[in-house]
């Protein structure tokens, strides 16, 4: 999994409620300049992943994030440790505190 920012951000700021497709291309064009259909195949690829739930019942669907800023966030972090440090959070710190004062 992969955090999105803006496309995250947008579903977040909308909460419960998601935002139909038109609203997310309002949201999401002046950061990214997207057209509709790009909204759309991101949305859709991000369903798939399981970072949005999309309600096709509702008229028009609705597209909402699936997990909440904080589990993305634990999420990544996670992922990152693993993938760069072995999973070893000592490693991680000691990195920090070579480079940088705390």
């Amino acid at each position: 999994m992969k955090l999105r920012d803006k496309e995250l951000d947008a579903l977040w700021a909308a909460g419960d409620d998601g935002l139909s497709l038109g609203a997310a291309v309002d949201a999401l064009r002046p950061s990214t300049g997207w057209s509709r259909s790009t909204v759309l195949t991101y949305l859709t690829r991000m369903e798939a992943k399981g970072l949005v739930t999309i309600d096709k019942a509702a008229s028009p669907h609705r597209y909402r994030a699936a997990l909440d800023r904080a589990d993305c966030q634990a999420r990544e972090r996670r992922s990152f440790l693993q993938r760069v440090y072995r999973g070893s959070a000592g490693d991680l710190i000691a990195a920090f505190l070579k480079e940088e004062t705390i």
